[in-house]
């Protein structure tokens, strides 16, 4: 329990007149013995406002309106002002209306007339007190309701936080089988960045680069599991269900991947040589939920398809993209916008899976990417043309890392569509 709620309420009674304290002591003596009250007491609104700075814990002011110095209504303009949980009940003669609707209207609680009935003023400190005690409730899980929103801020899109300030049970410890997709993300050589400029500059580019790139997760819906150095994990499709999770987490990629270019692009401006972010991204069930415990917030997934999802990042840096989805993602999105990669036998897997690179609609119907369409079919149906063919789009469209990893595979006497990224 708080020291407050141990404590017997205070009321700090204001009035001019000599006999009010002896008449209050001696009414509520049984009360104050068993110390389920507890008084003090002020001659006017002056001598008020300093006994409320000695005693911090009082909570209900019991205020006459007519007094000298500062009457009652001054008192409550005052008291209006200081950051505490203040109830006033004024006091005011039988009939001095006036006083008393200027008394409610300016934010008084609750008002008693003169001559005082004690039974009445007794009916009415407890329900003050009741007031003060569901006021406070209120604005502790109204408290605790804020600190909840900005610990989930920090994971999920906005759309996302709302959905679980609504359902805060969807992120208490435990876990679910569900179906989503995952994106793992990293920036390549930036260790030796680290290793090679000063604190202060890693610093800043970091906090820039993360800034980034979870914020435009976030405005796609997703939710950032965890940052480990320059890397992200992120899911899409929980904890809030999203039936077109796939196509979300595709268009963060690609999302994902102009940040990163344009960030690249600013830095080098600035003499800073930062590597290329390799995304990938792969679609199935896992576990999914809060891991950390009562004390330690970790919503992450486990199972095999975050574990693929992981290694088609990876498997960028063999193959020269910088997106690399999974068969099970462009599965879930009839209009695809893209092109195959390849069958792509992952490291720590036993099994190759089709693998895709997608790509911004306008790039997708590009004549470079027409005739890397044209030369992969070839490859894919073992016809020897097809080094010829990919010869001709190295030729033509020389950045094409995907196209110059192909010639280079079948110059080196690789055949068809299967390749190994097992490093």
């Amino acid at each position: 329990m708080t020291e407050r709620m141990m404590a017997a309420p205070l009321i700090l009674v204001v009035d001019d007149e000599p006999d009010v304290e002896a008449l209050i002591t001696q009414n509520f003596r049984r009360k104050m013995r068993k110390g389920e009250i507890g008084f003090v007491f002020a001659r006017d609104g002056q001598h008020a406002l300093e006994v409320l700075k000695q005693n911090p814990a009082v909570e209900i002011v019991l205020s006459d309106i007519n007094m000298p110095r500062m009457d009652g209504l001054t008192l409550l303009d005052r008291l209006n002002d200081i950051e505490r949980d203040l109830k006033t009940v004024m006091v005011s003669a039988y009939g001095d209306m006036g006083n008393i609707r200027t008394a409610m209207n300016r934010g008084a609680f609750d008002f008693v007339t003169k001559p005082i009935e004690f039974d009445d003023l007794e009916r009415t400190i407890a329900k003050t007190l009741q007031h003060l005690t569901l006021f406070r409730q209120l604005r502790e899980a109204r408290d605790e309701a804020e600190r909840v929103r900005a610990t989930l801020s920090r994971y999920f899109s906005p759309t996302v936080v709302e959905a679980l300030s609504c359902d805060p049970e969807a992120i208490e410890p435990s876990g679910e089988r569900r179906a989503a997709t995952f994106l793992f993300t990293d920036l390549a050589n930036f260790t030796p960045l680290v290793e090679t400029s000063r604190s202060d500059l890693v610093v800043t580019i970091l906090n820039e680069y993360l800034e980034g790139m979870t914020n435009t997760i976030f405005e796609h819906g997703g939710t950032v599991m965890k940052i480990v150095g320059d890397a992200v994990q992120a899911i899409f499709g929980a904890p809030v269900e999203d039936p077109v999770h796939a196509r979300h987490a595709v268009k963060c990629a690609l999302a994902l991947d102009a940040f990163s270019q344009g960030f690249r692009e600013t830095m080098r401006q600035q003499g800073v040589e930062l590597g290329a972010t390799r995304i990938g991204v792969n679609s199935g069930d896992a576990i999914i939920g809060n891991f950390g415990g009562s004390r330690y917030f970790d919503y992450t997934a486990y199972g095999d398809a975050v574990n693929v999802a992981a290694r088609l990042e990876q498997a960028n840096k063999v193959v020269g993209t910088r997106i690399c989805v999974g068969e099970s993602t462009v599965a879930q999105i009839p209009d695809f916008s893209g092109r195959p990669i390849g069958t792509v036998l992952l490291k720590g897997k036993t099994q190759a899976i089709r693998c895709h690179e997608p790509l911004p609609v306008e790039r997708a119907g590009s004549p470079a990417v027409d005739h890397y369409r044209k030369a992969f079919a070839l490859l894919e149906g073992g016809d020897p043309d097809a080094k010829r063919a990919f010869a001709s789009v190295v030729g033509q469209f020389d950045e094409d890392a995907l196209s110059s990893f192909h010639l280079g595979r079948l110059l080196a006497g690789a055949t068809g569509v299967a390749i190994e990224a097992a490093e």
